[in-house]
């Protein structure tokens, strides 16, 4: 019974060091989050004199950038069509582009619907990913959606980044997925989703890469949110 006993104690130990374990994990995981956040990429970056303005979307877990579908500089027609919906007259002007995990996005059409193994999963990599589009209205500014300003040069290196996410078929296409509504749809993208690499951190990149102003790496909607104040 002793060495049962102690069996049984060495085991506790070792439960609470992995507990302890995961919980530093978890704390670093999220400080080095928040200093990614805060440091800047493209620190001096300035507003551009020939101004365009898109913006950031956040749900306050996941966020997106919002486009026109069709602008002198970038036209998603041939690549986002309103035959991908369920009704081509739900069609918009403007598109939301997310980017994330193929079986969390399939899997999780609310949070609500959230399971612990999904997340997990998706968080220790992924092996698909999803381009989540969005058909919307005009984007009205507010804690949930704020301005980006950008250049001409800026925004063509935007939309050319989102568009090499597209998996392209034979035909030049790329494959449609059924969203959640009426009003959206995925398709097949390129990259692997993980901790390091998450939806907000796409959103971040895409910026990034265009030389616009925001945190060096961006795991968090709000790391992301802050660099682009409310517009009142």
């Amino acid at each position: 019974m002793a060495r049962n006993g102690g069996i049984v104690t060495r085991i506790g130990r070792w439960a609470k060091r992995g507990a302890l374990g995961l919980l530093a994990a978890v704390a670093l995981y999220i400080v080095a989050g928040l200093i990614g956040s805060l440091l800047p990429a493209n620190p001096r970056a300035a507003p551009p004199a020939d101004a365009i303005t898109i913006h950031i979307s956040d749900n306050g877990i996941h966020t997106g950038l919002i486009l026109p579908t069709r602008h002198d500089l970038a036209d998603w027609s041939d690549l986002v069509r309103p035959e991908d919906l369920p009704d081509p007259r739900n069609a918009s002007e403007h598109l939301l582009f997310g980017w994330g995990d193929r079986v969390f996005y399939v899997e999780t059409p609310t949070w609500w619907d959230l399971r612990p193994g999904t997340a997990l999963a998706a968080l220790f990599g992924s092996e698909g990913a999803l381009l989540h589009i969005d058909h919307v209205a005009a984007p009205r500014p507010g804690d949930s959606i704020r301005p980006i300003v950008v250049s001409p040069a800026q925004y063509r290196a935007i939309a050319a980044r989102i568009r090499r996410y597209f998996i392209l078929g034979a035909d030049g296409r790329p494959t449609p997925v059924r969203g959640y509504g009426a009003t959206d749809v995925f398709y097949e993208a390129t990259g692997r989703y993980s901790a390091f690499d998450t939806c907000n951190e796409w959103t971040g990149s895409v910026l990034r890469e265009a030389g616009v102003r925001v945190g060096r790496w961006t795991p968090f909607s709000f790391g992301l949110m802050w660099w682009f104040p409310r517009e009142d």
